[in-house]
């Protein structure tokens, strides 16, 4: 059963109870607590989006979703909640929540596909448009959602591959965070995939910073061969720089994902380079799509193709043309 048309999809402005899920940016996208409590007088409740993520707690990275997702709301007079859960029950259960609460749209990630497609389908049943962003490239279609606004994690994967061939390094390093995440899963199956070299991987709780840097710091004291760390999130390469220097290892870092923290990294040499999948867009698109289905029927890529959003190399020759957006906190 397909989302119904935006004809016939109800306008819904029951708000998402404070409980389930916080709020982005004091309870408004756009601009605060006082321009909601201004629209309810008037009696102007805006439409309600709920952005619904596997982002584990502490990650930079949602925030910088997070920002895109507010301006897009805020162009576009909407209200939009931020949940998360790295627990995929959990996750799931954030957006029945949501669906209970008769949300106008919800934007979610598939990084354990599975998990989602219950209430993927009970949203659809509700008549509620639902939209992916940044995993689950290869599941979004056969989970019934509207479109899809990320990355291809292979093809990320198989061009760090090539890059590691172009720097000679022999012996790659790829530091996943989060097991069973099907995108950090794809990305180094990408690089061994294209790498002529050796690929392994390395499982860390990423939860736990000093946890990932002791776990990477073992691996390079157990085997000095290892001359190239790749780590999946901006934060994690950072750990990784430290763990070659307690592990006295000459190894490159490299990372997929940027932030201002990395951008200063590259600048200085001691990462070798980021792929950046810009998350501020993924977010930005997943809410402005969720409008411009309900006002006017669009689908980006037409409900069949996938709005790529990277990847792109971020290296010391190019990274100056970043720095200032990132040091916004909207790269």
């Amino acid at each position: 059963m397909k989302t119904p048309p935006p004809s016939s999809v109800p306008v819904r402005f029951a708000a998402l109870a404070s409980a389930a899920c916080l709020l982005l940016a004091g309870c408004s996208a756009g601009g605060g607590a006082d321009d909601a409590s201004d629209a309810d007088a008037a009696g102007t409740a805006r439409p309600k989006v709920a952005l619904i993520t596997h982002g584990g707690e502490g990650d930079a990275f949602w925030e910088l979703v997070q920002k895109g997702a507010q301006t897009a709301a805020a162009k576009d007079g909407l209200d939009v909640t931020y949940a998360s859960d790295s627990d995929p029950a959990g996750q799931a259960e954030l957006m029945r929540d949501a669906i209970r609460q008769k949300v106008d749209g919800i934007a979610v990630t598939l990084a354990k596909p599975s998990a989602m497609t219950g209430p993927v389908a009970e949203a659809r049943r509700a008549g509620i448009p639902v939209v992916g962003l940044n995993s689950g490239m290869d599941e979004w279609r056969s989970a019934g959602l509207l479109g899809y606004f990320g990355q291809d994690e292979s093809v990320a994967g198989r061009a760090v591959g090539d890059k590691l061939d172009e720097l000679k390094a022999r012996h790659a390093l790829c530091v996943i965070h989060e097991r069973g995440n099907v995108a950090l899963e794809a990305r180094c199956a990408g690089v061994k995939k294209a790498f002529g070299g050796e690929t392994e991987n390395l499982y860390v709780d990423g939860t736990d910073m000093d946890a990932v840097t002791d776990s990477v710091a073992t691996r390079l004291t157990q085997d000095p061969s290892i001359d190239e760390v790749v780590t999946n999130g901006a934060q994690f390469a950072l750990a990784a720089v430290k763990s070659a220097e307690e592990a006295h290892s000459k190894c490159r870092v490299a990372t997929f994902d940027l932030n201002k923290d990395l951008v200063r990294a590259v600048r200085a040499g001691d990462v070798q380079f980021a792929v950046d999948q810009q998350p501020y867009l993924q977010g930005y698109l997943a809410v402005d799509s969720l409008q411009l289905y309900r006002t006017n029927g669009n689908t980006l890529g037409g409900g069949e193709a996938p709005v790529l959003t990277g990847p792109a190399f971020v290296t010391k020759a190019n990274v100056a043309a970043v720095a200032k957006w990132a040091a916004d906190g909207t790269r």
